[in-house]
């Protein structure tokens, strides 16, 4: 039964995914991948950068980025359907599908996919902005990532919104008053005032007012808790990002959860008062792009509420937080009636450097039967501060903290309820006057002031400005541990890095690219980068306050108030109609989703961007190869000859373009091998020392088990068993070794691109019993990490994978896999106890020490 799985699975999944076809022509479609993914994430790139504010661009230049972007792509589903014919043809549907979205957006139709009517706030995740507005979006994302306190709550969506339109045809009725509005035959107040008329008269859907109950039900679960009351605020599509639309929606304070749907319709109906048709014409924004969603939050009973903004708007320099707050709601403090001024210090301990406390004669609170009521306050309160000391530190850490996680100044509204515990109830960027911005005098002489840790080392892959303390990645735990505001610091510009990229105030790394697939998230996320800076894993101190200038490419040491400054002043972000068009085409272009390839959920299916189609092509690439070369024979045909050499390796070239000299011949010379991945491990394998030809003596217990292993059929065909082979090019090779009962495969691509680079190393086997051979696997395990590779280690088997390194980095690890095979191939004997674990370690590394440059 076995044997027919084993035989079932190479036919089935193992099987020369494309037979009839020359390795040569496989191999030259996977280089072909790896071009258009560079330029399909060089394209993203350059996208990216449009939204920084930098470029003019108009309607057409999206339009061509989409047409170029879906070539591409198609292009790379074809090439990968060459090399696994029929294999991966759910890419198609999943392409299709996103190609389809893309055009709806570009035609001004936003598209709001896979979303619900109502969203619970703790089934809310970061890509559901457009369903549930950036309100919601923030609150829950603050929440789940950062675990501040906020409002119970849900979301009525804005697919909830075009179903309730759908459902009173109301876009019919509404589009001839509001074309009369803008031709000017009909006045903004009459406008409105006809369209509000038909919004409150609406029936909800009866599937939307299920849902809204059974929302409210999940609020308040416990028997006998009864139905409590809601805020009830607006949530529109584009409110609270680039444009704030602050006061020109409605919100509604303390709602009756009998009343919700009343509620929700008087929130929809303003969107379309005087004030905001005559807001959204002024901002450029078209009518088809309304979409309100609505946020339905638990109603907290404060204490003390108030607004927080983290920078003086008008004096940003001034290095301060402005802090306003009343007993009670926070109603009159937004409104602008008399409030506590309190001017806290933007960093630790955040010390009051300014306090007015003016005379505050009522209160506002919410009324016992739904609504607010305005409560006079005793003569000793009316003089009182609002918040303490304690209370303004803790509300000045957090609005840093969401300061850092957006990497914005925040305008922040929150509340101090009864127990003293503070509740965040909304965060949006606070824009900040340009003409505020430091002058370039006061950046000039930077270096003086501050200590200079790393300058012009590497590539910038994000501009921007970010301060905190440095956070060292050495493995995935380290990923669950990364602070928010911290800047992140980490040997290689992995994907995986994205999992916890969103709360870094930076990023360096010591070797990467702009173009990488951790570029671009970082783009995505509008983190501050350098890539590739060398050594910055050992310059950077773990904890050390830090100042990253990804404008300028410099590190400084500490905290540079001036460009903290600067970078608040320069966010001057257009609003153009094509700045929020380019904006939704990137949400289905550009967030990786597809992080590890190990996951379960790396699938077609899985993809939502074309960037996660690009991934996943490029990893299942690179797989294709590896396991092809693994299963498969060689057309005998193409071998070109054995290799001369001291070593007895009794090796077998195929060179499929390039790896040899011209005029190699059936026997080959070490000195005619030129191809990079190869030399670099056949200089690992000629280490003095490493290749030891002694015989090794054997207990009795291993030569039993040695008597007792045999050959699986999948390590070579028939036609191979026993034979060393070698397909290599310039820039390619992959290595087959039977050593004994050791068998190694090794593939790897070195190019002047580090995103194209990468070496698989795959090992098992030996003569002596199972806990012997284990040992060794756990010993080539540490020495692979050791030296960047991602490993894994089951029993006897080893599989290490190092990519997107500098083609010499590569190759200095190719000469270290060289030397592992040499040295490892008789270990097992040796493996007695778990201390010649250590032992070979350190003999191995004083091996590689030893003379190697």
């Amino acid at each position: 039964m076995k044997r027919l799985w084993q035989r079932a699975k190479r036919i089935l999944g193992h099987q020369p995914v494309n037979p009839r076809q020359p390795f040569v022509a496989i191999f030259k479609k996977f280089q072909e991948i790896l071009e258009t993914n560079n330029q399909v994430l060089e394209l993203i790139a350059e996208a990216n950068d449009k939204l920084g504010g930098d470029y003019i661009f108009d309607q057409q230049y999206i339009h061509s980025l989409c047409r170029e972007l879906a070539d591409l792509v198609q292009r790379l589903i074809n090439n990968l359907d060459y090399i696994a014919p029929r294999k991966y043809l759910a890419l198609t549907d999943t392409f299709n599908r996103i190609q389809e979205e893309l055009d709806e957006i570009q035609a001004g139709r936003p598209v709001v996919k896979d979303a619900g009517l109502v969203i619970a706030y703790h089934e809310l995740a970061r890509d559901m902005i457009d369903a549930v507005g950036a309100k919601n979006a923030n609150l829950a994302e603050l929440h789940a990532v950062l675990g501040l306190r906020i409002p119970m709550g849900f979301a009525i969506t804005t697919t909830a919104f075009h179903a309730f339109l759908d459902h009173n045809k109301l876009a019919g009725k509404m589009e001839p008053l509001l074309t009369a509005w803008e031709t000017k035959q009909l006045s903004g107040r009459r406008a409105a005032q006809k369209i509000q008329e038909l919004i409150l008269a609406a029936p909800l859907p009866p599937g939307l007012a299920k849902e809204i109950h059974r929302a409210v039900g999940g609020l308040w679960p416990a028997p006998g808790s009864g139905r409590g009351f809601l805020a009830v605020r607006s949530s529109a599509w584009g409110e609270d990002s680039e444009l704030s639309f602050a006061g020109q929606y409605a919100s509604l304070l303390n709602v009756p959860a009998v009343r919700l749907e009343d509620a929700y319709r008087q929130v929809v109906a303003s969107a379309y008062s005087e004030r905001a048709l005559e807001y959204r014409c002024r901002q450029g924004f078209k009518e088809s792009e309304v979409a309100m969603a609505v946020a339905c939050q638990e109603m907290i009973d404060a204490r003390s509420g108030g607004v927080l903004y983290t920078v003086d708007p008008q004096r940003p320099e001034r290095d301060a937080m402005l802090i306003a707050a009343a007993w009670g709601l926070g109603t009159t403090v937004v409104a602008g009636r008399a409030a506590d001024q309190f001017v806290v210090e933007r960093h630790p301990p955040f010390s009051v450097l300014e306090l007015k406390v003016v005379n505050k004669e009522n209160t506002v609170r919410p009324a016992p039967e739904g609504g607010t009521v305005s409560q006079p306050l005793s003569p000793e309160m009316q003089t009182r501060p609002c918040l303490s000391n304690d209370e303004l530190s803790r509300i000045a850490e957090c609005g840093m903290l969401v300061e850092r996680y957006f990497k914005r100044p925040q305008d922040m509204e929150f509340a101090i309820d009864h127990q003293g515990e503070l509740v965040l109830l909304q965060a949006r960027q606070l824009r900040v006057k340009p003409h505020t911005a430091p002058r370039a005098a006061d950046l000039a002489d930077l270096g003086s002031k501050y200590p200079v840790l790393l300058h012009d080392r590497g590539c910038v892959a994000q501009k921007g400005i970010g301060t905190g303390p440095v956070f060292l990645i050495r493995n995935d735990l380290d990923l669950e541990r990364f602070p928010a505001g911290a800047i992140m610091v980490a040997k290689q510009a992995s994907p995986i890095l994205a999992r916890a990229l969103a709360r870094a105030a930076g990023l360096i790394t010591d070797v990467g690219s702009p173009t990488s697939h951790l570029g671009t998230i970082a783009r995505e996320f509008r983190v501050p980068a350098i890539l590739n800076t060398g050594d910055a894993t050992t310059l950077l101190a773990q904890g050390r306050e830090i100042t990253i200038d990804a404008e300028e490419n410099v590190v400084y040491a500490g905290r540079v108030k001036e460009l903290e400054q600067y970078s608040f002043a320069a966010e001057a972000i257009e609003e153009t109609y094509e700045y929020r068009l380019l904006r939704q085409v990137l949400t289905r272009i550009a967030p990786l989703n597809l992080l590890d390839p190990t996951d379960r959920d790396f699938t077609p299916a899985a993809c939502r961007t074309l960037h996660d189609i690009t991934r996943y092509i490029h990893e299942k690439a690179v797989e294709e190869l590896i396991d092809r070369n693994y299963y498969h024979r060689y057309d005998p045909k193409t071998i070109a000859g054995r290799l001369k050499w001291k070593i007895p390796l009794d090796l077998v070239m195929i060179d499929i373009g390039g790896g040899l000299l011209p005029g190699a011949g059936k026997t080959i010379l070490l000195e005619q091998v030129v191809s990079a991945p190869m030399q670099g491990l056949l200089q690992g394998l000629a280490k003095p020392g490493a290749w030891d030809n002694e015989p090794m003596s054997i207990d009795f217990g291993s030569f039993m088990s040695s008597l007792t292993r045999t050959f699986s059929t999948e390590l070579a065909s028939p036609r191979y068993v026993g034979q060393n082979l070698a397909v290599i090019s310039r820039q390619y090779a992959n290595i087959s070794l039977r050593l004994g009962y050791h068998f190694t495969m090794i593939d790897a691509y070195l190019t002047d691109n580090i995103n194209d680079n990468y070496a698989y190393f795959r090992f098992f086997g030996g003569v002596t019993d199972t806990v012997r051979r284990s040992r060794r696997a756990k010993f080539l395990g540490k020495v692979l990490a050791q030296h960047d590779f991602r490993v894994e280690v089951h029993g006897d088997l080893v599989v290490a994978r190092v990519k997107k390194f500098p083609a010499a980095d590569m190759q200095q690890r190719l000469y270290v896999l060289g030397l592992l095979v040499g040295f490892t191939r008789q270990l097992d004997v040796q493996m007695g106890s778990d201390r010649r674990i250590t032992d070979s370690i350190q003999k191995f590394n004083t091996l590689l020490e030893d003379g190697h440059e």
